[in-house]
């Protein structure tokens, strides 16, 4: 009985460690640790983002353009913008006095994104209300 306990005890700790390290053991290039994978899964975690997401995969917006699409203020876009930007998830453009987001397909966290991404099916989000915004509104 006290082996087993132990070796749980040692399975426990195993895993402890790893969840806190970086692994490389199956892919030399991932230096990503568990905590990491779980920061951008909680943001992709709420709908609003998980969305924009899929509307930048597409098509690059600025926040005026989006904020209709979700009944929601340009503020509470932007604050959404704020946390994919700190991410790495999302670039910005400057064009004229506004600023555009895409996608980031450069950053590190790319492939695990595009992978979820692909997964959301395209006719869940109505691009054409997007660029019917985008024709008949002005950012302000």
């Amino acid at each position: 009985m006290a082996q087993t306990d132990n070796r749980t005890a040692n399975t426990r700790a195993t895993v402890a460690n790893t969840a806190n390290t970086r692994t490389t053991d199956t892919n030399p290039e991932n230096t990503h640790s568990i905590a990491d994978y779980a920061d951008v899964l909680k943001l992709l975690g709420d709908k609003t983002r998980l969305s924009i997401l899929k509307i930048l995969s597409q098509m690059d917006s600025c926040i005026c353009h989006l904020a209709p699409m979700f009944d929601m203020s340009q503020s509470a876009i932007s604050q959404h913008m704020k946390k994919l930007k700190d991410l790495d998830l999302v670039s910005e453009e400057p064009r004229k006095q506004w600023t555009f987001y895409s996608l980031n397909t450069v950053s590190e966290h790319y492939p695990l994104v595009k992978s979820i991404l692909d997964q959301v099916p395209d006719d869940l989000i109505d691009l054409t209300q997007l660029e019917a915004n985008i024709q008949e509104m002005v950012c302000s």
